[in-house]
Order: C-alpha cells, then sequence, then structure tokens
C-alpha cells in the first residue's frame, strides 16, 4: 500500500524552471529476511532522511537506515539498512524526494495552452510504461498491484484530479507562510503504478450519470462551452454500458474523469477512473456534421475504457482497457498483447455500436487487418516474446507498435470467429472475473478458453487451444496459403519476401490454420490446416468455368491466399460478370492479396492487373483506394508521370473510374451534405479525385476549378473538407498566378486553423508555372512569412511535383549555406529521400554525390553513397516492373 503526497511547486503565470516534492510511505510484506530494499527511482532527489518503520506488530519499532544510494543507470534507490527486514513481518518505507518538472509529456509534467485568448499552464502525468519511478519511488512493475491513498498540494485557483473521487480539501502554509489547497482522494483499487494518475489544471468540465458511475469530461473552458466535447460525453456512458453488458463484468469505480489535454504524447492514456487524452482525440466541433470525425472519437474513446478491465493507448480506444489491462494486467510487459490486442478489438465493436452506420467488418479489415499485414511481413518480433528477450534486447516503447495493437487485434478476431463470438465471450468473462485486481499471461486466457471449449459440444477444435494460439503469438510473421485446383491441395508456408530471402525461425513454420471458405457463392463448413501441406477433396474443382473458391471469406483468418492460375482467372471473369457475387470484404482482400504476392516474388505483376479488368463495375470506395495505392503508390506520382507507362495509365484507369467518379462528382455539385453518414467517402474521396485529376480528365479539373472560383469569388465559402486539398491544388495548377496570390492571401490570414494551413502549404507547391515555385520556395527562406519547420515541409512538397524535383533541388543546393543553419542534416536526408526517387544513372548520383560530398563528414558520405545505390538498384527494378505494366496495358487498354 501506497500513502503518496504530491506537491509541484506551481503557480499560475509563474516563470520555470518548476519542480515538485513529495513523500512516500510504503506498506510492505517482507517475503525474505534482506538488509537493504531496492525500489524504482529515476531523476529524483532525496528530501529530508528516509526512514523504516516496523515490523508493524510491535508498537514505535524501527529499522535504521544507514544510507540511501541512487543508481540512475538501473534507475533504482536502495536502502541499506542498519538491521534487518525480518521475513513474513509487514514494515513501513519513508521517503521524502523531489524532481523536476519538465514540459516532455512523460512522468509528471508541465504544458502550456491558451484558452480564450489567455495563457495558461497545467500539470499532467503519463506513467506507461516505466515513468512511475520518475514521479515517486516505487515497485514499478505491472505485477507489483497496490492500492493507494493519495494526496495532492497545489494552488488554490487549481482543481487537482487522480484516480479516485476526491474525499476532503483542506489548506496548507508553505516556509514562506503562503497558502496552498490540499486535496485527499479516496483508497485506491488495488492497481499497477503504471496506472496511477494526477491532472491539476484550470479546465472546465461537462458531466453525466451513467449506471451510477460518474462520468465527467474536462477540457480547455472554451471548448467545453462551444460543445465540442458533447459527443464524446453520449458515447462515454453507452459504451461502458455495452462493455459491462457484454462481458458481464461491472465497471468498479464510483467515477471516471476523461480529459483533454491540449498536448500529450499518446492519443489516450486508459488510467483507472482519469483517462487522458489529446483534445483532437476527443473533440467534436458541431460544424463536424460528417461520420469520420465521430467514428475517430468513438473509436479512442472506445479502446481506453476496454483497459478499465485489462491495458494501453496507440490507437484509438479506451473502453477496454479498463477491463482488458486495468483491472486483470498482464504480468509483465513481453505480454502486452493482452491489454492491447484485446483493447483494438473490442474498441470496433464499441464504435460501432455507437455509429452503428460504420461497417464492422470493412472498416476492421481497411484499418486493422490490411496494413498490419503489410507491416508484419518484414518485421523480426512475434507478438509474445519471452521475458528474457525483451529485458535484453528491447526497448519497451518499442512494443507499442502495430503488431501489439493491430496484430494482437486481428489475432483476436480470428479466435473469436473460430470460437463464435458467445463462447470467446464466455471465457473472456470467466478470465475476467478469475482475475481481477491480479495479473496473467496468455496462457492464463487459454486456460480459460479451453474450459469453455470444454464444457460444450458445437464447437470442435483439432488441437487444445494453447497449441493453436501459440503457433500464432510466438513465432514471427503469418503465413500464406497457396491452393492447387485440380488436386484440392492447400500447403502454408511462412509470408517472406522472395526477392531476399530471410531465414526462418525456429518454429519450422507450421500455424494451425481456421479456413473459412466459399464455393460458387454459397459458404461450406470451416476447415482447418494444421500440416505443412494436405490435401482437400472437396475443394477440387470441376472443369467448368464457373466452378470456383475463395478461401478466408470476410478475412476471418490472419494470412494470406495464393491462388492457382485455374481458379484466378475463374475469379476474374466472376468479377466481370458479377463482382458482388463475391462479399465486398473479400474482393477487398483477393486483389490486396494477389499485390502483395507480386511485389514479394510469388507471382507476376500481370497477373494482378488482370483483376482490376472489372473494376468500372466496382463501386467500393476503401476497394478503389486499396487498388490506387497499389498501381499508383502516394510518393511515386511524378516518377509514374514522367514515364511511358502514364498515357497507358491514364486510357485504362480512366474507364473504370468514370462510373465511380460521376456518381460522387454528382454530389459534390449538387449535395455534398447527403455524403455525411458515408465514413469511406470521407476516408477516400480524396484519393479518388486527386487520381482522376492526376490523370487529367477535364471533368474533374472544371469540377477544382469551379469550387476554386467559388471560394475565390466569395472567401467565406468552404469547399467542401471531403477534397479540399485536391481542390485546392489543381485550382491552382490549372490557374494563373491570380489563383495562386489568392491563395497565399488566405493562408496568412490570421484567422485560418492549422488543417486548412497545411492544405494551402501543400496547395501552392501544385503551381505548373515553374517561376511560381520559384517564388514559394524564396518566401519559404523568409523567418517573418513561415516559422522555420515550414521551410523543409515547402521544399519537400515542391520537390515531389513533377516539374518541381529540379527546381527545389537547385533551390536547396544554391541556399545550402544558409538552409543548413536552421535545418542541418535533417532536411538533407528528406531532399534525399525525394530525389533518390529520380536516381537512374551513374551520371545522376554524381550529381548528387558531388553535393553530398561538400557539405557532409566523411562518415555520413558512406550511408548516403549506399543509400543512393540502393535507390538506383530500387528503380531500375521499377522500370523493369512499369515495362511489364507498360505492355500489359497496352494488350489491355481496349478491352
Amino acid at each position: 500500500h501506497y500513502d503518496l503526497e504530491l506537491w509541484p511547486r506551481v503557480r499560475p503565470g509563474q516563470a520555470g524552471p518548476f519542480a515538485f516534492s513529495g513523500q512516500v510511505n510504503i506498506t510492505v510484506r517482507c517475503l525474505r529476511d534482506t538488509g537493504a530494499a531496492v525500489l524504482h527511482s529515476s531523476g529524483l532527489r532525496s528530501r529530508g532522511a528516509a526512514a523504516v518503520r516496523g515490523p508493524l506488530s510491535e508498537p514505535g519499532a524501527a529499522v535504521q537506515v544507514a544510507g540511501l544510494r541512487h543508481d540512475e543507470a538501473g534507475e533504482v534507490a536502495v536502502l541499506q539498512l542498519g538491521g534487518r527486514l525480518r521475513a513474513g513481518r509487514r514494515y513501513v518505507l519513508q521517503l521524502g524526494f523531489q524532481g523536476r518538472l519538465e514540459e516532455d509529456l512523460d512522468g509528471l509534467f508541465l504544458t502550456r495552452y491558451t484558452d480564450g485568448g489567455q495563457s495558461s499552464m497545467l500539470i499532467a502525468s503519463q506513467m506507461e510504461p516505466t515513468y512511475a519511478r520518475r514521479v515517486y519511488p516505487c515497485f514499478d512493475e505491472p505485477a507489483m498491484k497496490a492500492t493507494f491513498n493519495i494526496r495532492i498540494i497545489h494552488d488554490p485557483s487549481y482543481v487537482a484530479l487522480s484516480n479516485m473521487p476526491a474525499i476532503d480539501v483542506s489548506e496548507v502554509k508553505d516556509e514562506n507562510g503562503s497558502l496552498w489547497t490540499v486535496t485527499t482522494f479516496n483508497t485506491s483499487l488495488k492497481m499497477s503504478t503504471y496506472l496511477t494518475a494526477f491532472v491539476i489544471c484550470d479546465f472546465g468540465y461537462v458531466s453525466r450519470t451513467e449506471r451510477g458511475n460518474e462520468i465527467r469530461i474536462w477540457a480547455r473552458k472554451e471548448a467545453i462551452k462551444n460543445g465540442y466535447l458533447d459527443y464524446a460525453l453520449n458515447i462515454t456512458g453507452q459504451i461502458f454500458s455495452f462493455l459491462e453488458d457484454i462481458l458481464n463484468v461491472s465497471y468498479p469505480l464510483p467515477k471516471t474523469d476523461l480529459v483533454a489535454l491540449p498536448d500529450f504524447g499518446a492519443g489516450g492514456m486508459e488510467n483507472w477512473g482519469l483517462m487522458i487524452f489529446q483534445e483532437a482525440s476527443l473533440m467534436n466541433l458541431p460544424s463536424d456534421e460528417f461520420t469520420s470525425r465521430k467514428a475517430i472519437i468513438a473509436l479512442i474513446v472506445s479502446h481506453e475504457l476496454g483497459h478499465q478491465a485489462c491495458g494501453k493507448k496507440f490507437c484509438a480506444c479506451i473502453c477496454y482497457e479498463i477491463w482488458f489491462g486495468n483491472l486483470v494486467t498482464m504480468n509483465w510487459w513481453n505480454d502486452l498483447w493482452l491489454n492491447e490486442g484485446l483493447a483494438s478489438y473490442f474498441e470496433y465493436l464499441g464504435a460501432t455500436f455507437v455509429e452503428p452506420k460504420l461497417s464492422l467488418d470493412k472498416i476492421f479489415y481497411a484499418h486493422v487487418v490490411q496494413p498490419v499485414l503489410r507491416e508484419d511481413s518484414g518485421i523480426a518480433r512475434s507478438l509474445s516474446e519471452s521475458e528474457d528477450k525483451i529485458k535484453g534486447s528491447f526497448s519497451l516503447m518499442s512494443l507499442f507498435d502495430n503488431i501489439t495493437y493491430s496484430k494482437g487485434a486481428s489475432i483476436t478476431w480470428m479466435l473469436s470467429g473460430f470460437l463464435t463470438e458467445k463462447l470467446f465471450v464466455r471465457a473472456l468473462t470467466s478470465y475476467l472475473k478469475e482475475f481481477s485486481f491480479s495479473n496473467a499471461n496468455q496462457d492464463d486466457l487459454w486456460t480459460h478458453i479451453q474450459m469453455v471449449v470444454d464444457a460444450q459440444d458445437e464447437v470442435q477444435l483439432p488441437a487444445p487451444v494453447k497449441q493453436i494460439m501459440d503457433s500464432w503469438t510466438c513465432q514471427n510473421g503469418f503465413p500464406v496459403l497457396t491452393l492447387n485446383l485440380t488436386t484440392g491441395t492447400v500447403r502454408q508456408e511462412q509470408f517472406f519476401n522472395k526477392n531476399n530471402r530471410k531465414s526462418t525461425d525456429s518454429y519450422n513454420n507450421t500455424w494451425i490454420i481456421p479456413i473459412s471458405w466459399m464455393r460458387n457463392g454459397s459458404s461450406q463448413p470451416l476447415t482447418w490446416l494444421d500440416t505443412s501441406s494436405k490435401n482437400f477433396p472437396e475443394m477440387q474443382v470441376s472443369e467448368s468455368e464457373y466452378d470456383w473458391i475463395l478461401l478466408n471469406v470476410n478475412i476471418s483468418g490472419y494470412y494470406r491466399v495464393n491462388y492457382d492460375q485455374l481458379n484466378l482467372k475463374r475469379l476474374a471473369r466472376l468479377l466481370e460478370d458479377d463482382p458482388k457475387a463475391i462479399p465486398a470484404v473479400s474482393r477487398f482482400q483477393l486483389i490486396d492479396d494477389v499485390f502483395a504476392l507480386t511485389e514479394f516474388g510469388y507471382v507476376p505483376i500481370e497477373t494482378a492487373l488482370e483483376l482490376t479488368k472489372y473494376l468500372a463495375r466496382e463501386d467500393e470506395l476503401f476497394i478503389w483506394n486499396m487498388v490506387l495505392l497499389n498501381l499508383i503508390p502516394d510518393k511515386l506520382e511524378s516518377t509514374l508521370k514522367n514515364h511511358e507507362v502514364y498515357p497507358l495509365l491514364k486510357k485504362y484507369l480512366l474507364k473504370r473510374m468514370l462510373p465511380i467518379y460521376h456518381y460522387y462528382a454528382g454530389f459534390i455539385r449538387q449535395n455534398v451534405d447527403a455524403l455525411e453518414d458515408d465514413y469511406f467517402a470521407q476516408m477516400y474521396l480524396e484519393k479518388l479525385m486527386a487520381t482522376v485529376c492526376w490523370l487529367g480528365l477535364q471533368d474533374c479539373l472544371d469540377l477544382s476549378s469551379e469550387l476554386f472560383a467559388k471560394w475565390r469569388d466569395s472567401p467565406e465559402y468552404k469547399i467542401p473538407f471531403l477534397i479540399r486539398r485536391t481542390v485546392s491544388c489543381y485550382g491552382i495548377a490549372v490557374g494563373t498566378d491570380k489563383e495562386w496570390n489568392f491563395a497565399w492571401e488566405m493562408y496568412n490570414h490570421t484567422d485560418s486553423i492549422e488543417e486548412d494551413e497545411d492544405v494551402l502549404l501543400y496547395a501552392l507547391s501544385c503551381a505548373k508555372e515553374p517561376w511560381l515555385l520559384h517564388r514559394y520556395l524564396q518566401y519559404g527562406l523568409s523567418d517573418t512569412l513561415f516559422s522555420s519547420n515550414c521551410t523543409s515541409v515547402i521544399i519537400s512538397h515542391v520537390m515531389t511535383k513533377d516539374i518541381g524535383h529540379r527546381i527545389a533541388w537547385e533551390f536547396v543546393t544554391e541556399n545550402w549555406p544558409l538552409l543548413s543553419q536552421g535545418y542541418g542534416h535533417e532536411l538533407l536526408h528528406d531532399v534525399l529521400k525525394v530525389m533518390g526517387r529520380f536516381v537512374k544513372t551513374d551520371v545522376q548520383i554524381q550529381e548528387l554525390q558531388v553535393f553530398y560530398n561538400a557539405t557532409l563528414e566523411e562518415d555520413e558520405r558512406e550511408a548516403i553513397t549506399m543509400l543512393l545505390e540502393s535507390a538506383k538498384l530500387e528503380n531500375i527494378e521499377r522500370r523493369k516492373l512499369l515495362i511489364k505494366v507498360a505492355s500489359w496495358l497496352e494488350k489491355n487498354v481496349d478491352n
């Protein structure tokens, strides 16, 4: 148990540097005799003498403290004792401490902001994973749970918040006789140190009560007054109730505070009873009628609430971490995915519960499964690593990544799919009830799932739950299944880059794989592949070209599928005849898999292109977005524009894009508000429209001109935010210096918001006149026109344009002495990344090399030479690929 007092010495308006002091009394039970006590402590100094009271069974007894040693490298404080602590007895370790209050967003930190034009300060905390030790000496391990009595001493004009409700407010005088307020909080539940939380601020709040739980959302008073937090308040209670009902476990605290900080390092943090967010994650402006903004808030709140039972915050959602993370915590950080993966899975269930217009499976695949499959093929770490490996070589922060969150969620999705949601939830409820207020590892979860599976006979598994799930969590990467339809054989191997073969790991790369599948449009019973290869007679097909098979329907499994040419031909024909015969998520997955297989050397590019012939009949934007990102990657637009593939792509793609383009262009011209519930239009319409304009469709260029002119004629008119970036860019591209000058004037408007400024900063680089780009780059050098971080952004934007890259390169080389003072090598690396895309010959490499040799130190030159060489090889490979694409398009452009 901890008795903790914190005293940040901060008064409103005071200048820094700032400090805090405190006192912690930790009641411990001694497990074995010892002459020393070791606690975590980092960056703290002692204040006053440390003491040890006890054993507590002997009133007034104490153990002499011989010394207190701080080991900064080990992040520990060692109490050297004059006597010994005895096994089985209880003692109180008493330490006074002080530390610096930095503005670094970790531990206990200070942050500045403006509210209604007034500048203010607040103090907040971020303890995960191991920053509690920077705030107070403690046993900073997730398994060492304790109860906490917390009191905070603060300036009377501030309010203090912590995990529990305040039970007393009093006053105290400091050494100078001035008054401070003391806020005392109720005793906490048993919890890990990384969940302790403190906020001291001058915020306002909105509140409501849900099933006896008081929910308050705190934010800048201006934001509260304008109603920006009302949406988050409306959904938080609903998500709490949804989780309580689905998991049959009640939320154990009497109150929940959510605090929206103007500046916070994470999207959100699930501290029990005091969740902390970046304000952008919680604020919905009343003018934001669009679902996408609400969806993001719903996801974030939902994720962090999920922890209030289980664990953390990289992605969006906070509800599930209350159950998965706070109530039941992983034994140690190597099983972090138990918190984050489960919370991330439930975040999508919660968000689609409060926003039913969102399509759960489409969003889950587009946002979670597909991006992490792309990443996971190149990352050498499994979901659950051994504790020794993490302690040895990993930085804990590196665990808060997409593998933990998105792969964890994808594997949970697969598990729920083959168990059925009913059994999965039943097992989770049993797991949560057994491990409430304590710690668990992944084997504990498998045990509870196994108990539920054993108690019923509907769902039959091919192996014990632990064996199935360890194959997914304890080895790197994921499998690709190759199907031969003539024989009905399915074999598995690890999906790897065949172009540069990686070594395999010790698991011999066999997964126990659930295969959901359909034949000719009708679903078949789930089957399993539990060896490296297996024959499924039911998957053999007849001679008929209308006999086809689809595996991993609606991406129920975390793997890719490689079909033989026979089946791919049939699927391609089916898509042309009747695309809706294949569910939308499966169409997405089929095409995404084939493009990934192409990139990794499994199938030729022509195979993937065959599947794009049907696209004139594709009306799903999320599928179009994935196809376009594969055919026209964002970073390669200017490369493609200068290649003979461009006119062929233009002809081939425009023919297929016209139906979906005209459908949405109609809304943009007549009634853009009708798209307010179309989540994918808000996410992906921009890419579609930008591609159509880039391909030079006159109607798209005209539409951009019309909307831009409308804005120029009456600046209070707002270009629809869904396509603001594209319209601003092409409005300037097809215009003259008049359009450019107007956008420049609007950029310099004092009341323009940051999002609009970013759009304009980009759009100004779209000018087609070289002299305008020269002028823009010159403006970028001016301290009076731009803050310094904009200059490198401007250079990068100009550089990525087809006529801009030479202009920007010359500008950088001519102005290097000036630029290097402001940016140094960071700018050079950004420039190199872009210039590297245009390096095709040794002469071009030499030109870049001459400049870099003149500007870089010797050790950096070697790295640059290697970068340039690999860029050249990559570009040569890309040219070979583009020649193949061009040759295929030539044959198929009129089909």
